[in-house]
């Protein structure tokens, strides 16, 4: 055995991961955190649920474990120049109270769509916040230009062996906190650059070789599955930014390394299904998990499902809890589709007397959430109606049938963005010109980050060369605002809206032709 970069190594250099994570100094500032049953998810899987609480660190996530892990094999001349990170959030509140408890200056440079809660939590803890760009990329330019101009020692948030390594402390603490034979057959583990799962990873597989280790992601950030799908890490043109804590373009090289060969299964979750675990979640521990923080076990959810596993052990890690108060609206609406408990439809009826009785008789007495009536023409009428269902998938199909058989054009909208994000908040109707004929309209999808001004670029930069003739601006609480606008466009002005459109630097897509939109807006 030897040493490298103060990591235990093999005779053939290469890390000792089960060495290393038991020599992690993660005691010195790290609680060990329960591994709690969870009843109530164990009843709605059918299997032997048990979460590891790491939202119950004393910065409400398992960060500070490999924050503080390299910040202790700091040299006297690399602890005297002070220490740096970037971070949207829980890396920052680790090396904020790691750097405090070694009497470390500290500096943390956070993208400005960061939850407030984290970037008090790290001004709370005595560390320098720097708010620079919308993302974890662009704030990572400022973090070079900082670390260069005062020689900062820079602590990456998962790219790091040392950091690896304090994560995987928690793989340790599973393993001793119950019986070999309770151990968990699948384990279900965040990915977002992956230093919680590489950690974990090689110290279950080094300790029980048979725990299936699954990697969970958001579909909209799923850089681990790009990467495997590629043999190496490769960037994702686009990052969705709702699980703000596992939002990153690109994983890492190390994590990806120690990732590849030991992780036996990728699974990505929607938005929604992210929403559902997180109620799941309250309901079994009252507690309300962070997007990131409830990942695996949407995960493990999205997997029970799929593969209709029956009295196993699993376990899956609740990561965080730092989430700021008014994104809880949100969450509770996308939640309603996450569970299956609510269906949205568009549906055409007739323009005649009785048609909507018919419609209300044939939905019948389930609960309505949701209900905008539009008359069309003198022949057909659009209904947008939400209904709230207690058997899920099964009843939604019952109620399409439903109205199929009498008569009725329905869509199903359930599962449509820009019906859950907009149309169900707007009313309106096909776009005419002043002669009373319908403009030539496209419509499209923007998102762009939530910061004074955002929304006044975006109507600058297209409001004055263009005829907008829809808007549509919705945000509840999340880091990136959504806005659904359409555009009068002439004949052969395609390629010069298209040419503005990506100038602008936001993401987008168009919906001309989304049937939430020609059906109940067209």
């Amino acid at each position: 055995m030897g040493v490298a970069g103060n990591l235990i190594t093999s005779p053939t250099g290469e890390v000792d991961w089960r060495a290393a994570i038991e020599a992690a100094p993660v005691r010195d500032v790290a609680r060990l955190t329960p591994l709690d049953p969870a009843p109530r998810l164990s009843g709605l899987l059918g299997n032997i649920v048990t979460l590891k609480r790491e939202d119950q660190q004393p910065v409400f996530s398992f960060k500070l474990r490999g924050a503080y892990t390299r910040l202790a094999q700091l040299s006297a001349e690399e602890r005297a120049r002070g220490v740096l990170a970037v971070s949207a959030g829980n890396h920052a509140q680790g090396m904020a109270l790691g750097a405090a408890r070694l009497g470390l200056d500290c500096v943390i440079v956070m993208p400005t769509t960061a939850p407030r809660i984290k970037i008090d939590g790290v001004r709370a803890l005595g560390a320098t916040a720097v708010l620079s760009g919308d993302s974890f990329d662009e704030a990572q330019g400022e973090a070079r230009r900082i670390a260069e101009r005062d020689g900062r020692a820079v602590v990456p948030p998962f790219d790091n062996p040392a950091v690896i390594a304090g994560q995987g402390s928690v793989a340790l603490e599973m393993l001793t906190q119950v019986p070999a034979e309770e151990w968990p057959e699948v384990v279900f583990i965040p990915v977002g650059g992956g230093g919680l799962c590489a950690g974990m990873a090689a110290y279950l597989k080094s300790v029980a070789p048979d725990i299936r280790v699954v990697a969970v992601e958001p579909a909209d950030a799923a850089c681990f599955a790009a990467a495997r799908a590629a043999g190496r890490p490769v960037d994702l043109d686009h990052v969705g930014l709702f699980v703000d804590g596992c939002a990153v373009r690109r994983v890492g090289m190390h994590t990806f390394e120690v990732m590849e060969p030991r992780v036996d299964e990728i699974i990505t979750v929607e938005t929604d299904a992210v929403c559902a675990a997180i109620r799941a979640t309250f309901e079994d521990t009252r507690t309300i998990a962070e997007p990131a923080g409830a990942l695996a076990i949407a995960g493990m959810m999205a997997w029970v499902r799929r593969t209709g596993a029956r009295g196993r052990r699993l376990a899956a890690i609740l990561s965080g809890s730092n989430m700021n108060f008014d994104r809880i609206p949100y969450i509770v609406e996308r939640a309603e589709i996450g569970t299956e408990a609510e269906a949205l439809f568009g549906v055409e009826i007739p323009e005649q007397k009785g048609a909507f009785l018919a419609f209300a008789r044939a939905v019948g007495c389930r609960p309505v959430t949701e209900f905008n009536y539009r008359h069309r023409d003198d022949a057909r009428a659009q209904v947008f109606v939400g209904i709230a269902l207690s058997r899920g998938v099964v009843e939604r199909q019952e109620i399409i049938e439903t109205l199929q058989a009498a008569g009725d054009d329905v869509v199903d909208l359930t599962h449509n963005e820009v019906a859950r994000l907009h149309v169900r908040h707007m009313v309106g109707g096909g776009a005419q010109d002043a002669a009373g004929g319908i403009a030539r309209e496209r419509l499209f999808r923007f998102e762009f980050p939530e910061r004074p001004g955002a929304l006044l670029y975006f109507l600058e930069t297209l409001g004055g060369r263009w005829d907008i003739t829809l808007f549509h601006y919705r945000n509840r609480g999340a880091a990136y605002g959504r806005v659904l606008v359409g555009f009068a466009i002439d004949e052969g002005q395609d390629d010069v809206l298209e040419a503005d459109l990506s100038s602008i630097g936001y993401w987008y897509a168009e919906e001309t032709g989304n049937p939430a939109l020609t059906r109940f807006l067209g």
